[in-house]
């Protein structure tokens, strides 16, 4: 009997099979032990992210098993198509003639090949489903159903060209390492090689970052030079046509904001604050206005967050049906307070300017025109909408239980909660009570800030009876209803508002 290397065929062949079954053993144990090792690192990092976040334990779990689903998945199509040596496939036009061939009983041609490309494309799919499942993982559980599905097509594409990426450019090749090679030596071989890499990533990075953020960089001027020919007719319309007529959400629309917030509260250009109160009192009309818009949205997103319910329906079934306990309501909350940086720089600005309206106004356009009752009916129903936001009673106390001084009488236990209209006595996400609370913080300083100057005469009306007349205008009450103000407001005027 024929031997191979000095042993019998069928002992050699055993040999080879015995060899062959270790080696797929170990590639099987080290595959296991990388998926144990990769689920316990990434679970120990995602519970770090979001153990913090108030949720349900359902939502919690199907968030989680999504997760660790997109991890699988990524890493089996890592696994199906690794190899230690370059293997060919087909092209797409072997591929399409050899399923013609097949379809028509003429032979499928080199089915090897044709098996390797099909296994390409169905990791690069793979890469993108898992994509997919961990963009439902990560913003699953705080927006609603039709953005989910959009931010996981957006985590299918990138999964996508990330599959593309990664199967053209063969790092699906393995290479190993030597092993007999000591470790400082490997060390010594491998510093150069690292340096090299380091370099190539920085340099471009350096170089487009400098050509984006220093030479593309535009200086942003709201104001022409003190002594011009502008400066001396209309100082605020570069800085008015900023407001108006910029794009939305724009970076020149938020430093336009600011410049304007700036200038209200400081001291720095008094003659740009000073051109504010014209004689027409038509450059502090359209200040206003610009300023008042965008908290006038945030009441009304609010509010319709809230259930759209006003805060004036006081029977049990309204607040029944005007509370939703859906997870969009958050959702929806959490999109209305996304420009809340914008909210605030525009109740600062309308608050001062409404401060120094009492002195610098030498034309009292700030009074004749309405303004202050649009600020202070504008803050008030922005802040009752905030407050009902975070589950605070806004409902107005019955006049019948309110004795002299305004002192609240002893009421009998209806058995019944009176919450806010709109309001909900659970816990909400941490984003959005962070928001809400700096939100309400900001208007009340500002609500105090006008009522510490305006005090006297405040007084005086609520003596007369006759605050709701010069201090909230009824056109801009979109939260909550006249009564509601302007209790609100008399809560200010005694210092009792928190």
């Amino acid at each position: 009997m024929e031997t191979v290397q000095g042993k019998p065929p069928l002992e050699a062949w055993m040999e080879f099979k015995s060899e062959e079954l270790m080696n797929s053993e170990t590639v099987k144990n080290r595959w296991l032990g990388f998926l144990i090792w990769q689920s316990i690192s990434a679970t120990s990092v995602y519970l770090l992210l979001r153990i913090s976040t108030p949720d349900s334990l359902f939502s919690l779990l199907l968030s989680f098993l999504a997760f660790h689903l997109s991890l699988l998945l990524f890493s089996f199509s890592i696994s199906t198509i690794s190899s230690p040596r370059p293997l060919p496939s087909s092209s797409p036009s072997d591929l399409a003639l050899g399923l013609f061939r097949a379809l028509i009983g003429a032979g499928g041609g080199d089915r090897i090949r044709s098996r390797r490309t099909v296994g390409f494309v169905l990791a690069v799919v793979g890469f993108g489903v898992s994509g997919f499942l961990s963009g439902v993982a990560v913003f699953g559980r705080t927006i609603d159903g039709l953005r989910l599905v959009g931010f996981g097509l957006r985590g299918f594409v990138f999964g996508v060209i990330f599959g593309v990426y990664y199967v053209y450019m063969g790092r699906w090749v393995l290479s190993f390492p030597i092993v007999q090679r000591p470790l400082f030596y490997s060390f010594k071989m491998g510093i150069s090689s690292s340096l090299k890499q380091a370099l190539r990533l920085c340099i471009p990075a350096y170089v487009l970052s400098t050509l984006v953020l220093v030479l593309q960089t535009r200086r942003c001027i709201f104001a022409p030079p003190q002594g011009s020919a502008a400066a001396e007719t209309n100082p605020s319309e570069p800085l008015l046509a900023a407001l108006e007529q910029s794009s939305q959400r724009s970076l020149f629309h938020y430093l336009a904001y600011l410049d304007l917030c700036l200038v209200s509260e400081s001291n720095v250009d008094s003659w740009r604050r000073a051109a504010f109160f014209e004689e027409s009192g038509e450059t502090y009309r359209r200040i206003v206005s610009v300023c008042l818009r965008p908290l006038e949205e945030l009441t009304s997103n609010l509010g319709d967050g809230l259930g759209n319910c006003s805060a004036d329906k006081e029977d049990l079934l309204s607040r029944q049906l005007c509370s939703p306990m859906d997870i969009s309501m958050d959702a929806k909350l959490q999109e209305a307070l996304n420009d809340f940086q914008l909210c605030t720089w525009c109740a600062r600005t309308v608050a001062a300017l409404t401060t120094c309206s009492h002195i610098e106004d030498r034309f009292g356009v700030a009074q004749i025109s309405g303004c202050n009752a649009s600020v202070i009916s504008t803050l008030l129903s922005c802040l009752l909408s905030v407050e009902a936001c975070l589950g605070k009673k806004t409902n107005p106390q019955p006049t019948h239980f309110m004795g002299p001084a305004s002192i609240r009488w002893a009421t009998a236990n209806t058995g019944r909660k009176d919450w806010a209209v709109g309001a909900m006595p659970r816990k909400r996400g941490v984003a959005l009570q962070s928001r809400a609370y700096v939100m309400a913080d900001v208007l009340r300083t500002s609500i105090y800030e006008i009522v510490g100057v305006f005090y006297d005469e405040m007084q005086a009306n609520a003596k007369a009876s006759v605050l709701e007349k010069y201090w909230i205008d009824n056109g801009k009450i979109l939260y909550g209803n006249q009564e509601t103000l302007v209790q609100k407001l008399r809560l200010f005027l005694d210092f009792r508002a928190t």
